[in-house]
């Protein structure tokens, strides 16, 4: 129990005091580390533009081109090598794009209407010359880029038969020093590119274990800023936030049940880190868990059903599953001495974990059916695994050249990015967000 206490805490000192920085810039930047070798290649035309301005305010193309990049799965022809030039379907030679060997094609425009700008795509399949699908969206200059993201997705799922997660968005907790060796760590939410970075909380404590309610509006996180862990909710549009837990001891880990109405959390305030969950509305607690050992890290599953949790109680950290309404834990892993901080996948098929094997802590994923392990990634200090809406990636924290970054892998491990601040410096404690409404 003291070790597995003693774990917790010293992995949250690495998480927030690894390495700072002396840079406060929290824009992130996605450098694909491994693809797929069979990616689909497929032509994107640099957007047509009708306005008063020499280029537009945003290069929608460009923002395509780099999310389907970033998938792994897609190869973008680049721009050096397009015969042509066409901005709509009618100026489409598919002969042009057959030589390039080039399945399917991407055009549109970006035409200024006043204040509002008008964005039209088409994507045609170029072997059999018909178009597969084609929108046009309204948009203020602002919302260029997360229209770009919104046609990025629908290009995915239409070619993949999956649903896209480009316009959705990450939480993240960066570590920073200034010149006068003041500390702050700072909570921050971004597109899922890294752009648009939005400061939540900063602090001169730390921050951690960031978690999203379901329909996106608030974050759930861990704050030491009056010096002991206290878990807020905050609103992250108008920054309304509100303190739900500060027993006495531990208040960790929270994470929203399926319906928003509940958080799960680990609690000390009865002498043992124990799982709880609170019902928001009343603040009621009920306690899921009595066991002299560590339990902590909870996720919920997403029938709402059941809580993994990571426990000692074996004698070595491994995760365990709970009924909501209570009972004995049933022991999920057993492959391993050190498996820890769980998550589930959207579809509750997969459990996502970090792995420690000979000093080396490696994301993993078990398929909860059979039971089978498949360890993920190749680094040694791996953290707080998150899953993507979609669940075909997984964002992580990591290190790289003494830098805490974030990285992400994809499902079968096919795919990798990593993730770093643009200025240098530390991130840690990603949390991937869940679909937005398209407004």
């Amino acid at each position: 129990m003291i070790k597995l206490l003693n774990l917790v805490i010293a992995r949250s000192v690495v998480l927030l005091c690894l390495a700072f920085s002396a840079s406060t810039q929290a824009a992130l930047t996605i450098e694909i580390t491994k693809g797929i070798e069979s990616a689909l290649p497929i032509a994107i035309v640099p957007f047509g533009w009708d306005g008063p301005r020499i280029n537009p305010p945003e290069d929608v193309a460009d923002v395509i081109v780099s999310d389907l990049l970033s998938s792994g799965r897609f190869s973008p022809l680049p721009q050096r090598d397009l015969l042509a030039r066409p901005t709509e379907g009618s100026e489409v030679n598919f002969r042009d794009w057959r030589l390039l060997g080039a399945p399917n094609l991407v055009v549109g425009k970006v035409i200024a209407k006043g204040e509002k700008y008008k964005v039209q795509f088409q994507l045609f399949d170029v072997y059999r010359e018909v178009q597969q699908v084609g929108f046009s969206f309204e948009a203020s200059e602002a919302d260029l880029r997360r229209i770009g993201h919104q046609i990025s997705d629908i290009i995915y799922e239409t070619l993949t038969g999956e649903r896209g997660a480009f316009a959705t968005r990450i939480a993240y907790v960066t570590a920073t020093v200034l010149a006068n060796n003041a500390r702050f760590h700072s909570l921050f939410v971004a597109d899922v590119d890294g752009h648009n970075a939005q400061l939540i909380v900063r602090s001169k404590e730390p921050l951690m274990s960031p978690a999203w309610s379901p329909d996106g509006t608030k974050l759930a996180y861990v704050s030491f800023e009056g010096g002991s862990a206290v878990i807020f909710v905050q609103n992250v549009f108008s920054g309304a936030r509100e303190r739900v837990s500060a027993f006495k001891g531990i208040n960790g880990a929270p994470e929203w049940s399926p319906d928003g109405r509940r958080l799960v959390m680990s609690l000390s305030k009865d002498g043992n880190s124990e799982i709880y969950v609170m019902h928001l509305a009343s603040k009621r607690l009920q306690r899921l868990t009595n066991h002299y050992a560590i339990d902590t890290e909870p996720t919920w599953a997403p029938n709402g059903r059941h809580i993994a949790f990571t426990s000692d109680r074996g004698g070595k950290p491994q995760i365990y599953r709970v009924s909501i309404d209570g009972g004995k834990p049933e022991r999920l892993t057993y492959e391993g001495r050190y498996n820890t901080r769980p998550e589930y996948s959207p579809n509750g098929q997969h459990l996502v974990f970090v792995r420690g094997e000979a000093g080396e802590y490696r994301v993993a994923v078990m398929e909860l059916e059979t039971g089978m392990i498949q360890v993920l990634t190749d680094s040694r200090l791996d953290e707080s695994p998150s899953f993507a809406p979609n669940g075909s990636m997984v964002i992580y924290a990591t290190e790289h050249h003494g830098r805490g970054v974030l990285a992400a892998v994809s499902i079968d491990g096919r795919v990798q990015q990593r993730i770093v601040l643009q200025e240098g410096g530390d991130a840690r404690e990603p949390a991937w967000g869940p679909f937005l409404s398209i407004k």
